[in-house]
């Protein structure tokens, strides 16, 4: 079958017009798609899926068809999602496959393809020339002011000395005005050369919105050679005072908060009776503009005979203590209760499955949310019974500037 990118030859010069032409092309045909780039890569991936609807995912990660899962912070088996890859790009060919992973395309795929194959062609004769049209959802009110993030905070912290919780992850959100003439594909194009060690991604999903964000922490990988692995990433402090990374010293507040999240990684090993890991770290890892403290956690699942093991962690790991706290149970219900919104994507988890032989899941962190007048950032801290409420504001500013620099700037501020 001829790839309907052959039907554009010399309508599309460039990579970027190709992605705003299908963005406004799924936009105005009520279609999912997903746009990312992996950390420490080049290759821009793209799918579009053509079912018209958006599916729950399938419990197990190795029997899906290529795609892209999807799952809130909140999250249950009805509101993991998928996202299939029926239309497949990436830069290193410049090409659009249709059917990648051989399903075949029933009546309601085939109307959806040739609707926006359509709106693609009529989308890309206007070159440069337009702003890409993308999914909006609706958010209520939400709660952003410091003086919430204090109180909670304070709260919290009076529950962990009375032994409630070892350790809760508070979050907030930031509502800025939206800058004249945003343009999502350029930022995202931004993030990908500013950022070469996080994962890049934009989601635009009827129902869910449209979502850009940079974030650094991995929540399990399934390599080509069938590794897996996990991360531990807690502690947070700007780099901008170090000229080597060796140079970095941690507060016991902030290497107790990263040991929290690599026992709770290991006890997850335990409960599955899993002893064949290998652990890497701590050691000081930059994210953008922040350090922060990272272990790796890796398993051979061919020799471990585990086959299962990404999607069995995945269901274990989610919420990690380093987006909900420990123990898990009780802070994400204290989380639920005491937050006052709903954190919809962020923290939660999303990223390409079965693509290229490869599994790649993140934790969505360093991540903002398109409104129809404003852009909502989100960002998160680590509250133990050591922590001062100011300096938790202020991580969580910091948190929010790696995306908002560029947004007012389109570069990083000095």
């Amino acid at each position: 079958m001829e790839t309907i990118l052959n039907q554009f030859t010399g309508l599309c010069e460039k990579e970027s017009i190709l992605l705003k032409g299908m963005l406004t092309a799924v936009s105005s045909n009520n279609l999912p798609v997903v746009f990312w780039r992996l950390p420490n890569e080049t290759d821009k991936h793209a799918i579009v899926d053509f079912s018209g609807e958006l599916k729950v995912a399938s419990h197990d990660l190795e029997e899906m068809p290529g795609g892209f899962i999807i799952s809130p912070f909140n999250n249950n088996e009805d509101t993991n999602y998928f996202i299939r890859a029926d239309l497949y790009y990436n830069s290193s060919s410049f090409e659009l496959k249709e059917s990648l992973f051989g399903q075949e395309f029933g009546s309601t795929e085939e109307k959806n393809k040739e609707k926006f194959t359509k709106a693609l062609k009529e989308t890309l004769k206007r070159n440069h020339d337009f702003l890409p049209e993308y999914h909006l959802a609706e958010v209520n009110d939400l709660p952003h002011t410091k003086e919430h993030f204090i109180e909670i905070t304070e709260k919290s912290i009076a529950a962990i000395r009375e032994h409630e919780m070892q350790k809760v992850v508070l979050s907030r959100t930031k509502k800025v005005a939206i800058p004249e003439n945003f343009d999502p594909v350029d930022y995202f194009n931004i993030l990908c050369e500013n950022y070469p060690k996080a994962f890049i991604s934009l989601i635009s999903v009827p129902g869910l919105g449209t979502w850009i964000g940079a974030t650094p922490e991995i929540l399990i990988k399934v390599d080509e050679k069938k590794i897996f692995t996990t991360i531990s990433l807690a502690g947070t402090q700007p780099k901008d005072k170090f000229e080597n990374l060796s140079e970095a010293s941690w507060t016991q507040k902030e290497i107790e908060e990263q040991a929290l999240v690599s026992r709770y990684i290991i006890n997850c090993f335990k409960k599955i009776r899993l002893r064949e890991f290998e652990e890497l770290g701590p050691k000081t890892v930059a994210a953008g503009s922040l350090l922060h403290l990272r272990t790796d956690f890796t398993v051979d699942t061919i020799a471990t005979n585990f086959p299962q093991l990404g999607s069995v962690m995945l269901k274990l790991l989610h919420p990690t203590s380093a987006v909900c706290g420990m123990p898990k149970e009780k802070s994400l219900a204290y989380i639920l209760e005491n937050e006052g919104y709903d954190r919809s994507l962020y923290s939660g988890y999303f990223g390409p499955v079965n693509i290229q032989r490869k599994t790649n899941i993140f934790v969505n962190l360093r991540c903002l949310q398109i409104l129809n007048d404003a852009i909502l950032l989100y960002a998160g801290a680590g509250i133990t019974e050591d922590s001062v409420p100011d300096k938790e504001w202020r991580e969580t500013e910091m948190k929010m500037d790696i995306l908002l620099n560029f947004l007012k700037t389109g570069k990083p501020n000095d």
